[in-house]
């Protein structure tokens, strides 16, 4: 599923050099405190790597006593295909080029760039690609839902004392502002990872448990060393999730709370 997506960035401790983990320059990890103002488009961000400062209402950094669950965006989170749609759209509009746009909201995941190589000559998909994010505010924001059961999922985790990351293939300042416009506040946001660069950064922050719609967020788990907890809200159906290796397939997150909560409390009896 091509997110709004550029392709992965490095974490703080290391760069993925898999095929499958490419990455954003510029790309930023910083907490989503609410209310805080998201980057505008076209700023600058701070050089890859370069986590931001942790703040003390947003929990980074401090241990938490719950789960670290991470979420992927698209497709997990909230469905994006009518505003990705639209973008995709306005960039067919603007170029000429018929771009199949049903076909591409049925594939999000994958980074934007690997979507936009079927449409454009690869000496063009690096313009497209900044163009792409440059319609991105305009239209694809208020057009996306969150998904059902996203916030109770959410809540889940704070229940059960854990922290809520969310680790998407989508350019950060794009997921931060559908976060924002949803009301969905996670206690840190990390944008432009992909598939086992995803691991690398939910290892690097404890995650024990990932929950995502594609193959590659199941490869990011294991990447990680996380269960997998895959949802059929996406391009990939349970047998394929299965397939890949998700340590456990929901139908969507409304199943998250329960399965959580029978987690935490097969944990507390194995102690």
């Amino acid at each position: 599923m091509p997110e709004d997506l550029p392709t992965a960035a490095a974490s703080t401790t290391a760069t993925a050099t898999t095929t499958a983990a490419t990455t954003t320059p510029g790309t930023t990890r910083h907490p989503a405190p609410a209310g805080t103002p998201s980057t505008p488009a076209g700023t600058p961000s701070a050089p890859a790597g370069t986590p931001s400062a942790p703040t003390a209402a947003s929990g980074v950094g401090a241990a938490a006593a719950g789960p670290v669950v991470g979420f992927d965006l698209d497709m997990t989170l909230i469905d994006s295909r009518p505003g990705i749609g639209a973008v995709y759209a306005a960039l067919a509009a603007e170029t000429g080029v018929d771009i199949d746009v049903e076909l591409v909201t049925s594939r999000l995941g994958p980074p934007l760039e690997q979507e936009l190589a079927n449409w454009f000559p690869a000496g063009q998909v690096a313009g497209m690609s900044e163009r792409y994010r440059a319609l991105y505010p305009s239209y694809a924001i208020t057009g996306s839902l969150s998904m059902p059961g996203a916030r109770e999922a959410m809540d889940a985790v704070r229940a059960a004392g854990g922290r809520v990351l969310v680790v998407t293939a989508k350019y950060e300042p794009s997921a931060a502002l559908h976060l924002k416009h949803l009301g969905i506040e996670p206690d840190l946001l990390i944008g432009g990872l992909w598939a086992e660069a995803k691991g690398e950064a939910l290892r690097e922050h404890g995650a024990s448990v990932y929950v995502g719609d594609h193959t590659g967020d199941v490869r990011g788990a294991r990447t990680a060393g996380a269960l997998s907890v895959a949802v059929a809200t996406g391009p990939c159906d349970p047998a394929e999730l299965g397939a890949a290796g998700a340590d456990v397939v929901l139908r969507d997150l409304t199943e998250f709370p329960g399965w959580l909560a029978r987690h935490v409390a097969a944990g507390s009896a194995a102690v």
